[in-house]
Parts: C-alpha cells; structure tokens; sequence
C-alpha cells in the first residue's frame, strides 16, 4: 500500500541527534589522496570517535601533503598527528591496525582497492562511480559477502532534504503507477580538467561523463523508484568535444585534447522491470544550458525537476507535479527545502554508524549494482551499436 504524503508537510525533518562512543575511536585510512580526499577527510575531523591512522597515494610525499593541508584548513591536527603515510595501499592496509578505509583513487582502481580491503577484514567507503564495469562490482559484491563487511557507495545527495522529497513524492503514490522517466544532466562547457586530468584519461577513470556526473542524475531516480532491476539497455557514449583542443580554451590546456580517450557525452533508452522507461542523457559539454530537466510520469500525475549541472548536492528550483483535481489539469509547486548545508558529515556519520553497529551499508551495493549496470550497459551497447540485455548474477 502506498505511503500518504502530506502536501502542505515541506518542512526538513533532517535534524538528528547522533550519540557517538568518544571512549573508542575508529580507525580509518585514505586511499587516494587527490581532490576527493579532502572532503573525507573534513568530515572525518568532525566526528569525535574517528582516528585517521594513514594515508595512501601513488605519488610520493601526496599524502603527506595532503594530511597537512586539511590539517591546517579544517583544524583538528590532532585526529592525524599520528598517521602513517605510504604509496603502495597494500603496504598501508598489511601494516597499519584500522577499522575502515575511504578509497578515493581513479575509478578503474575502485575494485582491487576494495576488495583487498574487504579481504582483510575492513568496511570500505567507496566513492562513486561504484567500479567501471559491471563484472567489477560483481566482485566487490562478492568479496564483501565474504568478509561480513560493508562497502557503502559515495552518493551524499541521498541525504538531501530535497533529494529526499523527490522519493517521499514518488512513494507516496502521488503520482500512480510510473510508466516513464527522463533524467541527466550536464555542462555546456565543463570537462574536468583545471585541477586534474586523470578524468579524460581511460586508464585511469575508465568512464568519462558517464562515471563523473551521469552515475548522480541514475541515482536520484533509481533511488526514487526503489531501485528496480534495468532490463535492457540502447545506448551511444561519444567524444566529439573532449577531442577537441577548443573544449579546453577557457582553462588553457589545448593538450588535453590529445589525452582524451572517455566519453563527454552519453544518452540511453532503458528497460527497468515493472514496464517503466528510463530515458538518459549526460554531458560534459555541449551547446545547450541542459539536456532537459527531470520528468517522473505516472498514471495519475507527473513530477517535473528542474535539471542542475551534476545532482552531486541539491537543486536549487521548486519542484512541481501535474496532476487533475475534480477534473482540471493543475500544477502544484513543491516549495524548495533549505539546502542540506552537511552532507559529507551525514555520509561519513552514517557509514561509521553502520561499521560500529553492524547494521547495513547506508548506500549498500545491492542498490548501486543497478547503477553499474546501468553504466556499464551504456557503454557495452555504444561499442557494439545495439541493444543488450542486462544479466546481474545471484550473489
């Protein structure tokens, strides 16, 4: 039975109240200290019963360096007075005692840095996107069902009060049974390189938009729709900018050009079970302000969110449904929540409280590897120019 949701109830109810054991500090280590890192480890300064006890980057002195700058900029030098620093995260994970790790490396690393984690005995944060290929996760799924650990995917805007709203809407019954959906997103002109490269670099990141931002706006309805099983997917990922030295004028690097071997454009036609339609698209660059905003259409109304550059946080418009009342079409607006100013410290606060209580991971993996096959079918049907089906094995 359907959840009644109160339409004049828009107040956030996110104000909670966690009591944390100070007496016994968890343990945790950084793999990867690129810009990702820095927001773990702001928000692990924050909880008063963490310990970052290490900190791991290819490159040497990174790490160190790292620690040192969140130390000075957030305070609290005293959580990683102590750390140990290393460039192997074998070595790191082999030497150092620690109850979890945070990976933040390059996409195509997510998997063997989490499994061998899993595999001695720790829970694992996982940033997005949850690995690059579907056979990946599939094996970090496995090795986390071994181990009795959690591996909880850095999706944050999860615990946004607006983001929130979208899925209190959609369960609510509000608007019927929901035959079709439109998401995606993008910037105009927004390949990631003016701080790091390694995003248009397929060795490193595997995925370009798809993996960057594409893998938020599937999340926001995936998660919305309770997370039904994809079916089938059509889809195309190109590269007609990314190539391009012009795609990098405004940040002075005409050479990316010649590094870019991922996608900066990706748009699908998805099957997911239950007979809705997931309808796709993502970009790094384009010329439009947007691909559209996203549409939820159901049997007995619709929900119409306006579009943002990335959905890595909140949106920043009202949302509206349309629906009939005694007969007449009508819209009604959705006032905008305030914005949920700590959602790093919710998605920190909530894996810790998984990993000390045992309790399931607060994004867990048996949601996000919908998600991957998502991505994956994406890619997959792009290389071989049709459709494909979507086989997740039993885990």
């Amino acid at each position: 039975m359907a959840k009644e949701i109160d339409m004049n109830d828009f107040s956030s109810n996110q104000v909670e109240e966690t009591v944390v054991n100070t007496g016994k500090k968890m343990r945790i280590g950084i793999i990867g200290c690129g810009g990702i890192s820095s927001s773990h480890i702001k928000a692990y300064m924050q909880q008063p019963d963490v310990e970052i006890v290490a900190g791991c980057d290819l490159i040497e002195g990174k790490a160190e360096e790292k620690f040192a700058t969140c130390a000075e900029k957030f305070g609290n030098a005293e959580m990683v007075a102590n750390a140990k620093f290393f460039t192997d995260y074998k070595e790191m994970i082999d030497t150092v005692p620690m109850d979890a790790v945070s990976v933040c490396t390059y996409n195509c690393t997510h998997a063997e840095c989490a499994i061998y984690a899993l595999e001695h005995g720790l829970n694992v944060l996982l940033e997005k996107p949850f690995t690059v290929t579907l056979d990946e996760a599939i094996e970090v799924m496995k090795a986390e069902k071994k181990s009795g650990k959690i591996v909880s995917v850095g999706f944050q805007p999860r615990f946004d009060a607006n983001m929130q709203m979208i899925k209190k809407v959609v369960q609510s019954g509000e608007l019927g049974r929901i035959y079709y959906v439109q998401t995606g997103g993008g910037r105009r002109h927004g390949i990631p390189v003016s701080w790091s490269e390694t995003f248009i670099e397929k060795d490193k990141a595997g995925l370009g938009a798809l993996g960057d931002i594409g893998c938020y706006s599937i999340d926001l309805v995936m998660n919305a729709l309770g997370n039904p099983k994809p079916l089938t997917v059509s889809g195309t990922a190109t590269d007609y900018f990314g190539t391009t030295p012009e795609a990098y004028a405004k940040v002075g690097k005409p050479e990316c050009a010649e590094k870019f071997s991922v996608d900066d454009f990706a748009s699908a036609y998805i099957r997911l079970e239950g007979g809705i339609i997931l309808d796709f698209r993502i970009a790094w660059y384009m010329h439009l302000d947007t691909p559209g905003d996203t549409i939820i259409m159901g049997t007995k109304g619709s929900l119409r969110v306006p579009s943002t550059d990335c959905w890595n946080g909140t949106f920043r418009q009202p949302m509206t449904i349309y629906h009939d009342v005694a007969g007449v079409p009508t819209q009604t607006e959705v006032p905008l929540l305030p914005k949920t100013e700590d959602l790093w410290n919710r998605k920190i606060r909530s894996f810790l409280d998984a990993c000390i209580n045992g309790t399931e991971a607060p994004v867990p993996t048996s949601q996000i590897i919908y998600n991957q096959a998502i991505l994956d079918g994406i890619n997959r049907s792009s290389k071989l120019g049709r459709e494909i089906e979507v086989e997740i094995p039993e885990i």
